[in-house]
């Protein structure tokens, strides 16, 4: 059987998003149902996951697939743009505008690329998601959009703290989950990502945390609005990430990193997940150019599915 084809967006530019299964190119479909369970959690990660609400050093990459993603990452760091860059829905060669604190933050490239595309549906991603996206219970998985982060040497930019779904709630209800996949070696020199544990519990009458830092530059500005039982609780726990490894964190789980001002660059790419049968909350655009009415179910083509725990069966 011959590989899934893309739509075209342009002419000689696949758009990847109509394409709703694995391409193949960074592992071999799974047709076999009894494979999927080899990728579950175990009970102890997922305990871990619930009392910190993030799980670190999961591995999921060989340092051979980082290297084949970061010749991709050149589309978007280097001086050749990918020919599909308007399929993106957000692309900032530097989010801060500081020349001294350059972070290039991306969305959509999950579109443009086979690689890309299929990091979205890696089955050591998609099994773990549908266990940690509702506590005590196995849940569909839709995927929500990627992005990429990268630090350069010696002037990286700092990703501010901040909670994940303060930025989301034009969806609901919270239901969502965050996976940090290092392609560098990750250090405090070098910006690694840090969490506060147990932070997913901070809410304000059952939101999340206003958004203090729009462009992630303000790395401290989180601190102005909280209690002081949360600031005697702001002790930051570095992941440590090595090149292929990744966290999985709760939507509410406040993380933040620190500029880079090593040597080697500090890159990751970043796939976002909620629960099937999240619906969209706004009648703007949920991304760039992307609407689904308010009330209905986040579906069709922008937001696949990846995985249903009935495929184990």
């Amino acid at each position: 059987m011959s590989p899934p084809k893309a739509r075209e967006f342009l002419p000689g530019v696949p758009d990847y998003s109509t394409v709703h299964e694995p391409l193949g190119e960074l592992f071999e479909p799974i047709k076999d149902k009894s494979k999927w369970s080899s990728h579950l959690l175990s009970n102890d990660q997922v305990e871990a996951f619930w009392r910190d609400g993030y799980l670190l050093n999961v591995p999921l990459l060989s340092h051979q697939d980082c290297d084949r993603i970061l010749d991709d990452y050149n589309y978007f760091t280097g001086e050749k743009q990918h020919p599909g860059m308007d399929m993106m829905y957000e692309y900032w060669s530097n989010q801060s505008g500081d020349p001294n604190n350059v972070l290039m933050h991306a969305l959509g490239h999950w579109r443009l690329t086979k690689l890309f595309h299929d990091l979205a549906f890696l089955p050591n991603v998609v099994v773990a998601a549908s266990q940690l996206l509702r506590q005590n219970e196995q849940r569909a998985v839709r995927f929500w959009h990627d992005q990429m982060f990268a630090k350069p040497p010696h002037h990286g930019g700092c990703v501010a703290w901040h909670q994940d779904y303060s930025y989301w709630t034009r969806t609901r209800p919270m239901q969502h989950l965050t996976v940090h996949i290092a392609l560098d070696d990750q250090k405090e020199e070098n910006g690694v990502l840090q969490y506060i544990p147990g932070s997913h519990r901070w809410t304000r009458n059952g939101n999340p945390l206003p958004v203090t830092d729009f462009n992630f530059k303000d790395m401290e500005s989180i601190k102005t609005i909280l209690t002081e039982e949360e600031k005697k609780q702001f002790k930051p726990i570095s992941s440590n990430l090595k090149k292929g490894q990744a966290s999985f964190h709760h939507a509410l789980a406040v993380h933040g990193s620190y500029g880079n001002k090593s040597n080697v660059p500090r890159r990751a790419t970043v796939l976002n997940y909620f629960a099937d049968g999240t619906i969209s909350d706004t009648e703007e655009d949920l991304l760039n150019g992307i609407k689904i009415p308010k009330g209905e179910k986040m579906a069709g083509q922008f937001f696949p599915l990846v995985f249903d725990p009935s495929w184990m069966k």
